[in-house]
């Protein structure tokens, strides 16, 4: 494992084939294991077009990818492929019971993969930005997303080259964090080295956020609207006092069921 991670991070813009070693020994393990390549995210928004390009071609090839959000690193898929989905709950080690979320590029978005109980204006208070709402899906989304619960929790990150990507690929994209579950969350690509030769594809936007914050890697603030009138606060994240700010603006009221 580590001796991978050592030649991995010397072969950052190449290719590194996958860790695991099929019959046959390394030589198979060459020719037959996924490969992952590791592309650097330009400074400026006008020079991304060869890196979204690629990275969309990769998502619609069936891909899982590592990308830079406004919160901590993800990994993407899209969110109507239902064999990448598959992948994902392989590499995070978790099954269909716990939920992936979505990424839309706009609000307007959101309407077509969900059914939404609040005002317009709360979501355009929220969105884009690091939070989370849980919401009712629709028929619209594939019923291999999420298999076991009606919700879905959907993002629009504040992070130009995510939004830029969901609209590249004309679809939602199914989004979790790069790690596997119950392991720390990442904010940079070599913290979560062990997942590269899973991936077919890590853009590398740089270290996200302060690593001295306590906050830095909680995450996104997930709140479940699924309820007319109400919100549950799922997980505190990163940005809930702003958050339970404007939920109440708008004369939500906190579930009495939710967890202290």
């Amino acid at each position: 494992m580590l001796l991978v991670a050592r030649r991995c991070s010397s072969l950052v813009g190449s290719v590194w084939p996958a860790r695991s070693v099929p019959p046959g020994g390394p030589a198979a393990a060459m020719r037959k294991e996924p490969c992952c390549r590791v592309l650097p995210l330009p400074g400026r928004p006008e020079d991304w077009a060869e890196v979204l390009k690629t990275a969309a071609g990769v998502l619609h090839e069936g891909g899982v990818i590592g990308v830079p959000t406004d919160t901590i690193y993800g990994i993407a898929c899209l969110a109507q492929d239902s064999r990448a989905i598959k992948g994902i709950y392989h590499m995070k080690e978790r099954n269909g019971g716990k939920p992936l979320a979505i990424c839309v590029r706009e609000i307007q978005d959101i309407y077509r993969y969900c059914r939404v109980h609040v005002p317009d204006r709360l979501l355009q208070d929220l969105l884009p930005g690091p939070v989370t709402l849980v919401l009712e899906r629709s028929e619209a989304l594939s019923k291999d997303l999420n298999p076991f619960t009606p919700l879905v929790g959907v993002r629009i990150p504040n992070h130009l080259f995510v939004q830029q990507l969901a609209q590249a690929c004309s679809g939602p994209l199914a989004l979790t964090s790069a790690n596997v579950s119950c392991h720390g969350s990442t904010l940079t690509v070599q913290e979560f080295q062990d997942l590269w030769p899973q991936l077919s594809l890590v853009i590398d936007g740089g270290p996200i956020g302060d690593d001295s914050s306590s906050v830095c890697r909680l995450g996104s603030t997930v709140i479940d609207l699924s309820v007319c009138g109400n919100y549950t606060v799922i997980r505190p994240g990163c940005a809930l006092i702003p958050t339970l700010k404007i939920l109440e603006k708008y004369g939500l009221t906190p579930n009495s069921q939710q967890d202290a």
